[in-house]
């Protein structure tokens, strides 16, 4: 009897001991979130010397960021993304030029009544703008565009479809507010990219000025998907269109970007990308015998091809 009491607390030991080695393993607690990091750089040079076909030297530089954090919990879905770029290029013989700019910020929320449905009730907002000023070069002294002139926001709810399988996104919104800002007064008075101009007297005198803001309440659809195309090279598809009702509905804004990325080893990418944008409420200017003259909405295309260092945390 002594010895099976000695054994029995022995066993009781053990399983004590055990159990603390267990717990001490487990988390101190759960998160929810997930986050995605990417920053990097391209760089191209040309340098001519003695070059019998002649040519210009010049450097260029872009600086990228990607941050992603998603909250995923039971039916709750919710993703938010920071876009950040800015290049630059320098010619010989010229000044410095800006060749890239974009500051974004997507937030979108889901909500799903079951563990198997792919389909969400969402909410999305939307704010793009650029950190610096733009030029028509070669003239620098007057911008045509600056940092929240313009910048533009969506705000909207509607249905998400999301496959995390296809790398698919799907979002449908019937009811959604675009918000165009031109904070610099020169350019509200322009009536710069759709916003309301300013009204002068036969004299050219200032009567009132342009406004600042314009609202416009729409539908908006969403797509973006992601594949591996081949081993080490990934296609992104991104793609926002948006009509309103009040102001010539049915007549589509395009925000499309298309990027190929090509990874050379963990650090080392190469990147493809096209960027198109159509808006009816941004108008081209073309200068005719040295007067500028505003022309009608064009498709506005960046081609993009870089090689750089990708850093992901």
């Amino acid at each position: 009897m002594f010895k099976q009491a000695i054994l029995l607390g022995l066993i009781l030991i053990c399983f004590q001991s055990s159990a603390q080695i267990i717990r001490t393993k487990l988390p101190d607690s759960i998160s929810y979130w997930k986050k995605e990091n990417k920053v990097g750089l391209d760089i191209s040079q040309i340098t001519f010397v003695n070059w019998n076909a002649g040519g210009n030297n010049s450097v260029s530089g872009l600086l990228k960021g990607q941050f992603i954090r998603t909250y995923i919990k039971q039916n709750i879905h919710w993703k938010n993304e920071l876009i950040a770029r800015y290049g630059i290029n320098k010619q010989e013989k010229q000044d410095v030029r800006k060749t890239d700019d974009q500051l974004q910020i997507n937030s979108t929320f889901g909500y799903r009544t079951d563990t198997i449905s792919n389909w969400y009730y969402a909410g999305k907002f939307n704010f793009n703008t650029q950190f610096a000023n733009g030029y028509a070069y070669p003239n620098t002294d007057l911008a045509i565009s600056k940092p929240f002139a313009p910048a533009y926001t969506f705000l909207g709810i509607g249905a998400e479809y999301s496959r995390k399988d296809l790398n698919l996104n799907l979002y449908l919104s019937p009811l959604t507010q675009k918000t165009t800002m031109v904070f610099d007064q020169r350019l509200a008075n322009q009536g710069a990219f759709g916003v309301e101009k300013a009204i002068y007297d036969e004299f050219g005198n200032l009567i009132k000025e342009g406004k600042n803001i314009r609202n416009e309440t729409g539908i908006l659809v969403t797509n973006q998907w992601k594949k591996e195309l081949y081993k080490n090279i990934m296609l992104e598809h991104r793609i926002a269109l948006y009509t309103d009702y009040i102001n010539n509905f049915g007549n589509i804004d395009v925000d499309w970007q298309l990027q190929l990325d090509m990874t050379v080893n963990q650090y080392v990418k190469a990147n493809i990308g096209t960027h198109i944008v159509y808006d009816d409420d941004i108008k081209s200017k073309e200068e005719i015998n040295g007067t500028q003259v505003i022309k009608g909405p064009k498709v506005q295309l960046k081609q993009i091809l870089g090689v750089g260092l990708v850093y992901s945390f």
